[in-house]
This record gives structure tokens, sequence and C-alpha cells, in this order.
């Protein structure tokens, strides 16, 4: 084969290669979900009631929202929860606002009995957004509130 031939030969394949490979890098570019606007609040129960601890943040994901999981540790604490162990937690309520974006809320309850046995002070709040296409994000502290008596 003349060197002329090859040449051009090869620069095509290579050419038609980086085509084809930047091609399938933008087709198969993954999108994780986000978890944004993430925001904690504590209330103390009282004489007249329980309080309450509520997270509430805006998760967004191209294929929609599956699940949201949240659990609140103390910061003096020796916890520190790992993505793993969040998939076991307590599930956020989500309702779509607009094509894969929910606003996602996690409320619980704390009666006078359960705010007994809290540490004060600062608690973090850790979150597993899954996609409904099986992506995850784990934020480690999404947010932090301030336990008060």
């Amino acid at each position: 084969m003349s060197k002329r031939v090859l040449v051009p030969s090869v620069l095509g394949a290579v050419v038609l290669g980086a085509v084809a490979t930047g091609g399938y890098a933008t087709a198969s570019t993954v999108t994780e979900p986000t978890v944004e606007n993430g925001s904690a609040d504590y209330v103390a129960p009282s004489r007249q009631g329980a309080g309450k601890l509520s997270y509430t943040a805006d998760v967004s994901d191209d294929s929609g929202v599956r699940e949201v999981r949240v659990i609140a540790w103390p910061a003096s604490s020796e916890l520190d929860p790992t993505e793993a162990e969040t998939r076991y937690v307590d599930e956020a309520t989500c309702r779509g606002t607009s094509d894969g974006t929910s606003r996602c809320t996690y409320t619980l309850e704390v009666t006078r009995r359960d705010a007994s046995d809290l540490a004060e002070g600062a608690w973090y709040v850790s979150v597993l957004a899954t996609a409904e296409d099986g992506d995850t994000t784990f934020v480690p502290r999404a947010a932090t509130f301030d336990v008060t008596r």
C-alpha cells in the first residue's frame, strides 16, 4: 500500500475514533441528583404540645426523584453516618414542583420525653437522594440546627 493511501486512512480512523468516543462520552454523561436550598429547624416541645424537627430541600435529577432519606445526629457524638447507613433511615415526603425537581420535607414530632434525651447544641442532617434512574447523591452535612431546652 502506498504512503499516500496509508496516511489518510490512518488519519481517518483516528478522526472517526475521536468523533465516536466524543459522541459516546456525551451520550453517556451521568447526572447525579442535586440537593439544594436545604434547611433544618428544631422547635422544642412546650406545655402546649409536641415540638418538631423539620428538614426541607429542593432535590433535582433529569430522571426524577425516587426518594430522599434523612437522619439528624448531634455534632457532639461519635456518629458520622455513611451513605450505606443512610439507606435505611427515615424517608422524606417529596412533591414534584417541576420536571425532575421535587420539594422534599422530613418532619419528626418531638415529645417532651424525647427532648429530654436529646443532646443540646449543634446537630447535623445527613441526606441521601436517589433518582428514578438509580443515581444517588450523599450529603453528609446537608444542614445544621441547634437543640435547646
